[in-house]
């Protein structure tokens, strides 16, 4: 017995089996390659000669520079949180990325708040290495949220992997020639393109994620970040810019989280 193939049917077959890409999917290809680009050939900016010396450098039951070390704990908190309300969303409610994302996220907020209080406890170039490597997993898992909500499942897959990828390359070039300038496209970079995803409609079924309050809240911590000691005076030394800007971007975590309350009270009303 032989199996023949009209041409037609070859060529219909090819069709199914080649990979397309939709609209969306190929803008953010563009958009990541832009900024690949923008990394690579931009100019070189060296890191702050003060970059550690924060304003709060006050010491509390043992722990040097306690409130910059301490206000790292709702970046644990958040994630821990984040982990158990993963696991109380029914899997028929959240697709397999998108649950994968969601665990890159919140896992990430764990490394992100011991590596923070570590880099802090004694802070210096070995210690900020470590630190920002951990930031790089909860911005993954972030951005893979926001275009598997707004692009596709495997939009969201690539972009953590490209996130996980670039990442850490651009911590390793800071590290060995002091050009920051990588680093501030992955994170300015990163946000500019939540921010255009903000701006596409959710697709049907996907996690209903709010990106403008993820916005906000992180460029209202990176404005706090620039004001750590200009906080620190006007608050009579009460409590630093840098301290907050820790609160605030755990409070990034706010969204995510909203979001897997909401599936997760969805799912026991249509039950």
């Amino acid at each position: 017995m032989t199996l023949s193939v009209s041409p037609s049917g070859t060529c219909a077959l090819r069709t199914l089996c080649r990979p397309t890409l939709s609209r969306a999917e190929m803008g953010l290809l563009l958009g990541m390659a832009a900024l690949l680009v923008l990394a690579w050939f931009g100019p070189v900016l060296p890191a702050s000669e003060h970059q550690h010396a924060f304003a709060d450098q006050r010491g509390l039951w043992g722990i040097p520079c306690a409130l910059d070390v301490l206000s790292n704990l709702p970046f644990a908190i958040a994630g821990l949180w984040g982990l158990v309300a993963l696991r109380r969303v029914p899997h028929g409610m959240l697709d397999a990325a998108s649950r994968a994302l969601a665990t890159l996220f919140f896992a990430g907020l764990l490394c992100t708040a011991v590596g923070s209080a570590v880099y802090h406890w004694q802070p210096q170039n070995a210690g900020l290495l470590w630190d920002r490597m951990g930031m790089v997993l909860p911005f993954a898992g972030l951005l893979g949220l926001a275009a598997a909500g707004r692009v596709s499942a495997r939009a969201g897959g690539a972009t953590a992997g490209a996130v996980l990828l670039a990442g850490p390359l651009a911590v390793v070039w800071w590290a060995h020639s002091g050009n920051l300038w990588p680093w501030a496209v992955v994170q300015l970079g990163g946000m500019l393109v939540v921010l255009v995803l903000a701006c596409v409609p959710r697709r049907d079924g996907a996690l209903p994620l709010h990106l403008g309050a993820v916005i906000a809240l992180y460029a209202l911590a990176k404005v706090f970040e620039g004001a750590d000691h200009q906080v620190f005076e006007a608050t009579a030394q009460a409590v630093s810019g840098h301290s907050l800007k820790h609160v605030l971007a755990a409070g990034a975590a706010w969204p995510v989280l909203s979001a897997l309350v909401t599936l997760r009270n969805s799912s026991g009303r249509t039950v």
